[in-house]
């Protein structure tokens, strides 16, 4: 005990090196573990990026490409299925009109994404490993169980999304549960290829831009004329499906992937800015590919009626008509089905151009979510798993559900499920943002790059309105069930849920400096008059290690 007094003091008492204090946000290092450190182990970051070197340069292109890998990788997942879904169903029912709610929520996930970053770089932990650190063993427990369920319905949406493009290019040939399992294949030869550095991330667009003012309107002006619950649904779906919680977690481990040391404040500010600029060129590329698929349905299919549609497809030989009823409702798309409106009103060509970017989408954010979910169990649980381990595990946690609702669901009726997973991950982002502005906004943690009073109220204030956004979501959803047992389920699930978000929201509140609800751990902790310091859990001294 004595022992541990001592450790604390030398911290607190520790001089400066490079201007920066060397205390806990430049001494941190990942979880101890009992196992001997000579045992043989095989983990990710085992050798880190060089950043080469610039004399004094403001910018250095050089750097920028040392740094350039993490955002691009994080931002797949800005381009999984369920955001072209998102997309193309905003297009087809809103036009043009709902592409600057896609242009702002890009840019909120831009700034929670370098919230994500700047932890990792600060700290040389990922979220998930500074959660596991700072929050007491249930609360810890109930947070990894709640980011898992946003893995897995995200992985969900992934896997089926490219097993529903094996369906397309197939001609019906290969099952729902065919691309499935398929997809499962690929996702494991290409981590295991992955181990020798011989593969490589790229995305392609697949669709085409429209350049007219209709466009630009859209994009720029925030309006929405004559628009109703319908259009209404799809703009808080696209906030729902652009903001991913498991992505917060994602982006804060694969910065650890370059060499910066965290001791060096300089160096610790450059690594914050190069990663800020590659995540906002990453994320703008994405953005484009978003609107080329509002900008492709809203041309083409905006208002356009369920007998229109089976009219052309009619037309063309599709076999599909039975898809679209013959009625005057406006129509209606998923992945599956905007794959058969395009082959119907732009050949077969349209379709296979459509089901191969759906593919690779699927398999790349799949990818994204298999990482996530090994640096979610890692972090919370403190594992010491061989690789293959680890990816059999989560990928096991995260696949078995998908086969199961394969194997039963047609490829035809998977609109519902979709919005289904929709609302599972909306129910999850507080556990993202919430923890994430908590820790960023603790100079204890964070030191000289801790938030700001600007971007602790603005975040706070933009965390706020994301949940709010989102949880209208959830509850338009679960009126539209018309089930009285489902509303008393849902009302039991509900109050559990406020309590441990209050409980989450109390924490980042105290760390916000709102003083006066930090009564209760100053009595636990004796601190007094550091209302950052509630949260640190007595840091173990035998992590405070020089790197």
């Amino acid at each position: 005990m004595e022992g541990t007094r001592h450790e604390k003091s030398k911290l607190k008492d520790s001089p400066q090196e490079n201007g920066v204090h060397t205390n806990q946000y430049s001494s941190i290092s990942p979880p101890a573990s009992p196992v001997a450190q000579d045992e043989p182990f095989s983990t990710y970051f085992e050798e880190r990026v060089p950043i080469p070197d610039s004399e004094n340069q403001l910018f250095s292109f050089r750097k920028l490409w040392a740094f350039t890998g993490p955002g691009f990788l994080m931002s797949i997942a800005y381009l999984d299925p369920g955001n072209i879904e998102s997309d193309l169903q905003s297009g087809a029912a809103a036009g043009f009109k709902l592409l600057w709610v896609l242009l702002v929520s890009t840019i909120i996930g831009l700034l929670l994404q370098r919230l994500a970053a700047r932890l990792g770089v600060v700290t040389g932990m990922h979220l998930a490993e500074v959660c596991n650190r700072q929050y007491s063993t249930v609360p810890r427990i109930i947070l990894w169980l709640m980011v898992e369920l946003a893995i897995i319905g995200s992985d969900m949406q992934e896997v089926i999304g490219c097993a529903i493009a094996l369906n397309l290019l197939s001609v019906g040939r290969i099952p729902l549960w065919g691309g499935v399992l398929i997809t499962i294949t690929d996702t494991f030869v290409f981590l295991f290829l992955d181990k020798y550095g011989m593969t490589k991330e790229c995305v392609a667009a697949s669709q085409g831009w429209f350049y007219q003012g209709e466009l630009l309107k859209g994009m720029f002006v925030p309006y929405c004329a004559g628009c109703g619950p319908v259009q209404l649904e799809q703009a808080v779906g696209i906030v729902g499906a652009v903001i991913m919680p498991h992505n917060i977690y994602l982006h804060s481990a694969l910065v650890k992937s370059r060499e910066v040391d965290r001791k060096n404040k300089k160096e610790v500010k450059e690594a914050n800015k190069y990663f800020f600029i590659e995540s906002t060129i990453a994320l703008f590329v994405s953005f484009l590919i978003n609107v080329f698929v509002v900008a492709v349905f809203a041309q083409a299919f905006y208002n356009k009626s369920n007998i229109e549609v089976n009219a052309e497809c009619n037309a063309t030989g599709s076999p599909h008509t039975d898809l679209f009823p013959l009625n005057n409702n406006t129509l209606e798309v998923d992945i599956y089905k905007g794959g058969i409106v395009l082959g119907c009103f732009f050949g077969p060509a349209a379709l296979y151009i459509w089901a191969i970017g759906i593919l690779a989408a699927g398999q790349s954010s799949t990818m994204t979510g298999t990482y996530s979910g090994q640096f979610v169990m890692e972090g919370f649980l403190n594992l010491r798993w061989s690789r293959f381990a680890r990816v059999l595990l989560t990928r096991s946690i995260a696949i078995t559900p998908t086969l199961l609702v394969a194997i039963f669901q047609d490829v035809q009726h998977l609109t519902g499920m979709n919005d289904f997973l929709n609302v599972l991950q909306s129910l999850q982002l507080p556990f993202a943002l919430i923890p994430i502005l908590t820790f960023t906004s603790l100079k204890s943690i964070m030191n000289d790059f801790a938030n700001g009073l600007g971007w602790k109220i603005s975040g706070g204030i933009l965390i706020l309105g994301v949940c709010a956004i989102n949880m209208y979501f959830v509850i338009v959803y679960v009126t539209s069930l018309n089930s009285v047992v489902l509303y008393v389920l849902a009302a039991l699930i509900s109050v559990a849920y406020l309590a441990f978000v209050a409980y989450l929201a109390w924490h980042c509140l105290v760390a916000l400096g709102v003083s006066c609800l930090d009564c209760c751990s100053r009595m636990q902790l004796g601190v007094s008059r550091h209302t950052d310091m509630y949260l640190l859990n007595d840091m173990d001294s035998n992590t405070l290690v020089d790197r």
